[in-house]
């Protein structure tokens, strides 16, 4: 089958990716000329585990093209994904404008097509099916249909709505062998279509749910604000075990044992960032609003998420306020990316602590597996770039742990403490044991457990409004 892909990004690269690695012959389409130029040379715009791998074996079996050429792809196209991102605003709704220039873009190649004659499908003129699988509030693939209509007259065409459920680090699994697979449509014709194209990635009899459109835009929409809801949850407990002297990794262990709550997402830290769950938690939030529906649980998994990394900054802030604070001192962060195993900093919690770190006067040196450059573009003379994870220790008054990148999780604890200046570790994923700390000498603070301080443990009082009301990024 012949598919266009909208938008040469992160859920484009890997939805095309994994189609022509099925067969499909994929174009994709992007208006950056330079991202385009860079495709072609064999380059990958994102690290992601095996895209670039993946991308390279399609195109030299010639499945996958790049282009500029909007109009060319369309009208070749039997199915055309719409996968251009949607940013949130600074109102906190989504920003549509690139689904709508793609929707007018589509609209003009099938009305071109109609007045030329030119063949679109596995038969001589079958209507194209146009997909939206850009994450979208409810009613916009409808908003979509609607607009190329006003536009291409009356050639007919099918819509239908595939929202995306991979998770960076491990989208191209996702993809391969997903959990399920949701599409939304307006007639059987699309339906098949659809089942037709995910047929081959569900042969372990993991269902293809066909449903109503609107029903799968906000599928999308749950599914996320549900896994958000449960990082913000296990956190705000975290913060209340801090308070009362019990220990969030024992509580998580008798809590998970119970089949009903499970034990996914539920690891405590400085919360979710990214480019799904804050934008997609607050565009929950603009649609409620616009409904006139309260949505009190999915605004506290916002408050909560924000004050998450204000909270763990404070307590570096407070630690150092007896000494004159963190002025003049170097302080290492080891992990930018929001998550290990990618290079996205979107939303990460690193960077507002590390913009507070900053702010107060402290020498920040940073290390990142993958996300240093984008880091760097970032942060700019907030932070020195690092190319190891001792070297930024070196001299360090303390280290703060904020991604928890495999690399971070055994590290050489006694090369670690005598390249510091003080070892004191700010543990932001909970990725290192008590006793360990304990025995090896270091100071240690984490989440929702106890620290240890001059080879003793003690409760951690969680502190507030040290920071000066440092904002994190939304």
């Amino acid at each position: 089958m012949r598919m266009a892909v909208v938008g040469a990004g992160y859920v484009g690269l890997v939805t095309g990716a994994c189609f022509a690695n099925t067969g499909h012959d994929v174009t994709f389409v992007d208006i950056d000329e330079d991202r385009v130029d860079f495709l072609r040379r064999g380059g990958c715009p994102i690290y992601e585990p095996g895209l670039q791998e993946l991308m390279a074996r399609n195109v030299e079996a010639g499945r996958i093209r790049f282009t500029t050429d909007a109009m060319a792809a369309y009208q070749n196209a039997q199915v055309i994904f719409i996968c251009v991102g949607t940013p949130t605003g600074d109102d906190g709704e989504p920003d549509l404008g690139a689904v709508w220039a793609s929707a007018d873009q589509v609209a003009e190649a099938i009305a071109e097509g109609a007045r030329t004659g030119a063949t679109s499908g596995a038969t001589s003129g079958a209507p194209k099916i146009v997909v939206v699988k850009s994450t979208v509030p409810v009613g916009t693939t409808h908003n979509v249909a609607e607009r190329i209509r006003a536009r291409a007259g009356k050639t007919p065409f099918h819509i239908a709505n595939n929202p995306e459920f991979l998770k960076e680090g491990a989208a191209i699994n996702d993809f391969l062998r997903p959990d399920r697979v949701v599409v939304g449509v307006e007639d059987d014709v699309a339906g098949e279509v659809m089942r037709d194209i995910y047929d081959p990635f569900v042969r372990q009899g993991n269902p293809i749910h066909v449903m109503d459109v609107r029903s799968s835009e906000m599928v999308k929409y749950a599914s996320n604000a549900m896994l958000a809801t449960k990082i913000s949850f296990i956190n705000e407990m975290a913060n209340l075990c801090a308070a009362l002297g019990a220990d969030i990794d024992e509580v998580r262990r008798g809590m998970c044992a119970d089949k009903r709550i499970g034990n996914q997402f539920l690891f405590p830290g400085l919360g979710f960032g990214g480019s799904c769950f804050p934008k997609d938690v607050l565009a929950c939030m603009a649609m409620g609003r616009q409904a006139g529906i309260a949505m009190d649980v999915i605004a506290g998994v916002h408050t909560v998420n924000q004050r998450q990394r204000v909270e763990f900054l404070d307590r570096i802030l407070n630690r150092f306020d007896s000494e004159g604070g963190l002025s003049g001192k170097t302080i290492a962060v080891w992990g930018v990316a929001f998550k290990p195993s990618t290079d996205d900093i979107r939303e990460a919690p690193a960077i507002s602590i590390i913009r507070g770190l900053a702010a107060a006067g402290a020498h920040v040196r940073i290390y990142d597996p993958e996300a240093l450059e984008n880091a760097q573009n970032e942060l700019g003379d907030f932070a020195v770039p690092c190319d190891d994870p001792y070297e930024a220790a070196a001299d360090a008054e303390a280290l703060v742990v904020c991604t928890d990148w495999d690399e971070f999780k055994s590290p050489d604890f006694e090369r670690l403490r005598d390249a510091m200046a003080r070892p004191i570790i700010f543990d932001g994923r909970n990725l290192y044991r008590l006793s360990t700390m304990r025995r090896l000498g270091f100071e240690h603070h984490s989440i929702g457990r106890a620290s240890v301080r001059n080879g003793e443990l003690s409760p951690e009082i969680v502190v507030q409004g040290v920071s000066g009301g440092v904002t994190p990024a939304r």
